[in-house]
């Protein structure tokens, strides 16, 4: 509140200075919303759109961290370590409601339903669109919650650039990232992106090492022809302590090797992940009434997992091995000059692959397992805008999709825009939404503890929201504010079955509603002053095995949470600030049917970058000035004995990293 108090202070008595750039111009051009062209304030859903400039400003170590609490956006990890899985969830919904999408790839796991964005490169991303609400009918199975589709950069066309940043920090944490593109002609360039992280963490079995490899070719002849081909590459290796152990927990070894000691819950399990892209995309406005994207892409993902336990140091070592190629196509029409036209359609073929060793309680293998499934999916879709008066357009849609394994689906979508000045957008929308179970849901092959479940159908329900936006002073403050409630019924949730064995259940339903408010202040003299806010009241219900249904808050779903977030962007200077406060959370424990709270918390960042003779940049980072002890999710911790308690995943405390770039 002292933050805003002095920025609001600041603002009133600064006086104005030249245009800057319009962060929020309802004239921005989105992608996303409608896998078209389109100016922001005509799209009838909620849009949060970030620039490579952001990036550069705040210094987030990832994509969750750039996205943290933002108006209606959640960030959930395990634990701040180095190979930390970290997931998006928009207003409140779990995170297999969200689709990331790389130039309109999606990149979730087929086998967990979920993208891990701690993996997602920073350096070559050029911008971000999340589109929030129900977008089952342009993105199929997942999209229920919204869609962040990230887009990567192209080569720029001025002139031939080379940057180059290497940084250092605590915890032995070092970056490094080089970028070179150019236009080798008028119409044909490229760009390729390289870097290396390394950390050790700030716990024992923290660390990560990780490389990524970018390259994006494009042939451009203008509106009539456009074609690009992107590829990556990215490899981590890491450490996964699980929770911190309750304190005073002493070191415990077995056949010489230490499994646990107070700060991990493991000191010997490990993984490792390789994941590789190809895009091709090509795209084209042939006349003002016509324009087409096609696109065909292949993603393999492979993970691999050590995993070892205290009580008996038998384990099991885990490859799971995940393929997706496809097509899809999308025509839009203007049929009438008030009436757009879009069809499209897509096929997609999935390929998942387990092996399993069983190990002994020397670490050796044993027995061998083998699980692969093939799913392959295909859609139609239709989506018509009429507009009757240059202030109002209605938008309807319907996307027919099938899935080989449960059959059809059925996806209508409607929605409205009103916009009584050019300001001002008042939006609504209302969409049936999907979600498919994973071959990790259907196939999970037959053990002692657990067993997937083939008759799963998918979980379904309808997502409501209307939104207002208006500019102020030339698009120097702005207002967002949406209400919005949405349900899921058909919950697929993995709980006890008959015997103790764990399984899939189609369980009654979930949901949750709410409102997101984003207000923003200049660039004014070079400052500026965000302000999110999202209330969430969300619920799951469980069916009991003694019959009736149990009702109680979502897991790890914040009633409240705030970002503020103020910057300055000079010529030489650079700086921001960003305080997060997460509320209190819930979580059940389904072995115990207990409930535990889990403690609100602020955190403060800072980003200090100053830039001298032109091409060269000094920064520094500080994250979690404030030292704050913090937890993002709990846990189950047993000890040799076989004894287990809840511990959580523990945040990290305050850390410096400084980066030295130079840009040609």
């Amino acid at each position: 509140m002292v933050l805003t108090f002095f920025a609001l202070i600041l603002f009133t008595f600064w006086p104005f200075s030249g245009l800057a750039e319009e962060v929020f111009k309802l004239e921005q051009i989105v992608v996303s919303a409608t896998k078209m062209e389109e100016k922001r304030g005509l799209v009838p859903n909620a849009v949060l759109i970030k620039k490579s400039e952001d990036i550069e400003l705040t210094g987030p170590k990832s994509v969750g961290e750039l996205l943290a609490n933002e108006a209606g956006i959640g960030w959930l990890t395990y634990g701040d370590y180095g190979g930390a899985a970290e997931e998006i969830r928009i207003r409140g919904m779990p995170a297999r409601g969200t689709q990331v999408l790389i130039n309109g790839l999606n990149v979730n796991s087929p086998s967990l339903g979920v993208a891990d964005v701690s993996r997602l490169p920073l350096e070559n991303i050029e911008r971000i669109e999340v589109v929030k609400g129900s977008g089952s009918l342009l993105y199929g199975s997942g999209a229920m919650g919204g869609t962040v589709n990230i887009f990567t950069k192209d080569p720029p066309r001025e002139k031939a650039e080379l940057n180059l940043k290497v940084g250092y920090g605590t915890q032995r944490t070092l970056r490094a990232y080089l970028q070179h593109g150019r236009f080798l002609n008028d119409n044909l360039g490229y760009i390729i992106t390289a870097g290396r992280k390394e950390t050790d963490g700030f716990r024992d079995n923290s660390d990560l090492k990780g490389n990524d490899l970018s390259l994006k070719l494009v042939f451009d002849k203008g509106e009539f022809f456009r074609a690009s081909l992107y590829s990556d590459y990215v490899e981590t290796r890491a450490g996964t302590p699980g929770v911190k152990p309750p304190k005073g927990t002493g070191e415990f070894w077995r056949n010489g090797v230490i499994f646990y000691n107070e700060e991990a819950a493991s000191l010997i399990n490990r993984e490792e992940n390789r994941d590789t892209n190809a895009i091709l995309d090509i795209k084209g406005v042939p006349k003002e009434t016509l324009r087409y994207n096609f696109k065909g892409f292949q993603r393999n993902m492979y993970s691999y997992y050590y995993e070892r336990y205290a009580s008996t140091g038998t384990g099991n070592e885990t490859w799971v091995i995940n393929g997706v190629s496809g097509v899809e196509g999308n025509i839009s029409i203007r049929l009438f000059e008030k009436t757009n036209l879009l069809f499209g359609g897509e096929y997609k073929e999935y390929g998942w692959r387990r092996i399993q060793y069983t190990l002994d309680q020397f670490g050796l293998r044993t027995t061998k397992e083998r699980t692969s499934a093939n799913i392959y999916t295909r859609a139609l879709l239709t989506e018509a805008e009429y507009a009757p008066i240059h202030f109002l357009k209605f938008l309807g849609g319907i996307r027919a999709e099938h899935h080989s394994e449960f059959g059809e689906e059925f996806l209508p979508l409607f929605g409205a825009v009103f916009n009584p000045k050019k300001t001002v957008s008042v939006k609504i929308t209302h969409g049936r939404h999907f979600s498919a179970p994973t071959p990790n849901d259907l196939y999970w092959p037959q053990t002692a503890w657990a067993k997937g479940n083939p008759d799963l159908k998918p979980e379904v329900g309808w997502h409501s929201d209307i939104t207002y936006e208006q500019s102020f002073l030339g698009d120097r403050v702005f207002f967002s504010g949406s209400l919005f409630r949405w349900r899921v019924e058909r919950k697929i949730a993995w709980t006890l079955g008959p015997g103790w064995v764990w399984s899939p259940f189609n369980l009654d339903d979930y949901g949750a509603k709410g409102f997101e408010t984003n207000m923003r202040f200049g660039p004014f003299r070079g400052f500026s002053l965000s302000l999110h806010y999202t209330y969430v009241d969300a619920y799951e219900k469980e069916r009991l095995q003694a019959g009736g249904l149990d009702k109680r808050r979502a897991d790890y779903t914040p009633r409240n949470t705030f970002k503020g977030e103020l910057a300055y962007g000079g010529t030489d200077l650079e700086a921001s600030l960003i305080g997060r406060f997460v509320d209190r959370r819930s979580w059940y424990n389904s072995w115990t049917g207990s409930y535990f709270d889990i403690p609100s918390y602020w955190t403060f960042d800072l980003r200090l970058t100053k830039r001298f003779q032109k091409k060269w940049a000094l920064t520094l980072d500080a994250k979690n000035l404030l030292d704050k002890d913090y937890v993002t999710r709990l846990g189950s911790f047993c000890d040799a004995s076989g004894v287990c308690s809840i511990s959580g995943y523990p945040g990290s405390g305050r850390s410096f990293f400084f980066r030295l770039s130079y840009d040609i």
